[in-house]
């Protein structure tokens, strides 16, 4: 997919001096049905027009130049930079850029993934996430979003990256469960994470803190067992995994970074937690996200657990797996608890009003209760559903995929 052409920098001065999104030409709307409209990456001008009128929904706790410099930031951290990351615009062909209602918009991230098959075998292949989906708020209900995502439904169908294929796409939907699916995007069975409270217990056993430098060889081996996990049978199941690489953690940190900036000055170092010897290790990555600022009653500020890996997972809480072992579970739920109190440290020094953890296994959540910590499952119904269009054989829904892993580094 072709990188966004920028032959000039983008400058951001005052208010004053934004492009307006009222600018654009007055001219009667193409109806959504229209052969003529059509998707075309968007200009400078045109992005920073997007930006402010989403800035309402999607600002946080930035004013509106930090908002629009994070924008510009986002586009040249790993994952988004060298064409990672692609904007879309809804207009009419006929019209010319920065002279063309902009009547819908998207930004298209390419994600490496894992497909295994009925047989276990696996391929790479890239699935795009679609992200910060919009319209403007006059302009809604005329099915300008239903037109976008069909074009991009047709654009990716087929499209691939080298001899990487693309073998479908994700997002996550703040929509419910309704609109998606019927432009092919269908929610996953798997859409809950559990909630902990901060907490600045004195009695919490340190876990070792990862630091940023730390991140790039535990990603890649993770990446080798990823590999290996998706390669066993599936029990008559496709699967898909978008593979945990180092760059989405950096995705995540990179704006937790310029968030801390803003707000504090100051950016946070620890990155995650991991206790155990190699072989036997259990650590999380973990992310801050600043909706509000802190000080504010009503802050619903988070820290996201990325990733949770635990390298020894043959144990298994069924009875009948001849593989049980109650004493390393338990010593695993200890490790796991651990790693888990760092993350609730951490939320408590930065703020933060929660820790989630997404798509917990029926290990994890056995950890869970054998380490005998406070926690709340939360099955989400309205927000940040992970929704799948599949290009699978025989046209398969999403449904019918699992998506293994569902975790919060693939949120975009």
């Amino acid at each position: 997919m072709a990188s966004i052409q920028q032959d000039h920098p983008i400058v951001l001065g005052d208010r004053g001096d934004l492009p307006s999104a009222e600018s654009q030409q007055a001219t009667a709307l193409t109806p959504a049905n229209s052969k003529d409209l059509h998707l075309s990456q968007r200009t400078d001008h045109e992005s920073l027009c997007i930006w402010k009128d989403t800035f309402a929904e999607w600002g946080d706790a930035l004013t509106l130049p930090q908002y629009l410099e994070e924008s510009i930031y986002v586009t040249k951290i790993p994952l988004a930079k060298d064409g990672g990351m692609t904007q879309w615009v809804l207009v009419d062909k006929n019209l010319s850029p920065n002279n063309r209602p902009t009547l819908a918009s998207c930004e298209i991230i390419i994600k490496r993934a894992l497909v295994s098959d009925i047989k276990g075998r696996v391929a790479e292949v890239i699935i795009p996430g679609i992200a910060s989906v919009f319209c403007k708020p006059e302009w809604r209900h005329h099915l300008y979003g239903t037109r976008l995502m069909q074009e991009l439904a047709k654009m990716l169908r087929g499209y691939q990256v080298g001899d990487k294929k693309c073998a479908g796409s994700i997002l996550y939907s703040d929509t419910g469960k309704k609109f998606y699916p019927r432009i092919g995007w269908y929610p996953i069975p798997n859409n809950s994470h559990i909630e902990f409270s901060p907490s600045t217990s004195s009695n919490i056993t340190k876990a070792t803190p990862l630091l940023a430098e730390d991140l790039e060889k535990l990603c890649q081996e993770d990446e080798v067992m990823v590999r290996r996990s998706m390669e066993t049978d599936s029990k008559g199941k496709t699967r898909m995994i978008i593979i945990p690489d180092v760059d989405h953690m950096r995705w995540h940190h990179g704006k937790e970074e310029f968030g801390g900036e803003k707000l504090f000055g100051k950016q946070p170092q620890i990155k995650g937690a991991m206790v155990g010897e190699l072989g036997n290790r259990i650590w999380v990555i973990w992310t801050h996200r600043f909706y509000n600022h802190p000080d504010l009653e009503s802050s619903q500020n988070k820290l996201y657990i990325l990733r949770l890996v635990i390298e020894n997972q043959k144990t298994s809480p069924r009875l009948e797996d001849p593989s049980y072992d109650a004493g390393k579970l338990e010593l695993q739920a200890a490790q796991l608890k651990r790693v888990l109190e760092a993350a609730q440290n951490e939320a408590a020094e930065w703020k933060l009003r929660q820790v989630q953890l997404w798509d917990p296994s029926l290990l994890v959540q056995d950890l869970i209760d054998r380490a005998g910590m406070e926690h709340r499952i939360v099955d989400r119904e309205h927000e940040s559903i992970s929704s799948l269009l599949w290009f699978g054989e025989n046209g398969i829904e999403g449904d019918s995929v699992e998506w293994v892993a569902n975790e919060y580094y693939a949120w975009l």
